[in-house]
């Protein structure tokens, strides 16, 4: 299948998921296993809550045990949140500051989530494979996070 066909179904889903539905943390478990569960050669899927303003803490995700806190502006995470923008990384072991939560993820992606003009969170998505994520990823999960944003 086509990817922007894909991330249009997708998001259909998701907005069938959680549209009417404004506690977070159960929109955040099922867009977690939707993401998990869809997307093909991914290990991970989750979100980070920000918990105050220098730092995540692990939210609801689908995969193995991650990390559990993040400063700001450290790791892939926390760079989303620093720079204020989606980071698109083909190969987190040549990104300055990862953080290895999982030893087999090699690519990953991380879009920061918006509640009142602030960063409230960030989803991130990684995979076993280099350069997994491009520019057609990055367009289809920016716009699942506006629909998630939408219940905030």
């Amino acid at each position: 299948m086509q990817k922007q066909k894909f991330y249009e179904l997708l998001n259909q889903q998701a907005k069938g998921l959680i549209e009417g539905e404004h506690n977070h943390i159960a929109n955040m478990a099922n867009l977690s296993a939707l993401l998990f569960t869809n997307m093909e050669d991914i290990n991970w899927s989750g979100f980070y809550l920000m918990d105050g303003d220098n730092e995540l803490v692990l939210g609801p995700f689908q995969g193995n045990p991650a990390c559990i806190r993040i400063p700001v502006g450290k790791g892939v995470c926390g760079t989303a949140v620093s720079e204020a923008k989606t980071q698109l990384v083909e190969d987190v072991h040549a990104f300055a500051g990862h953080i290895a939560c999982d030893a087999a993820s090699n690519s990953e992606i991380v879009i920061p989530i918006y509640k009142q003009g602030k960063i409230f969170a960030v989803l991130d998505i990684d995979s076993p494979s280099l350069a997994r994520f491009d520019e057609q990823d990055k367009l289809g999960l920016e716009a699942l996070v506006k629909s998630f944003e939408e219940t905030l």
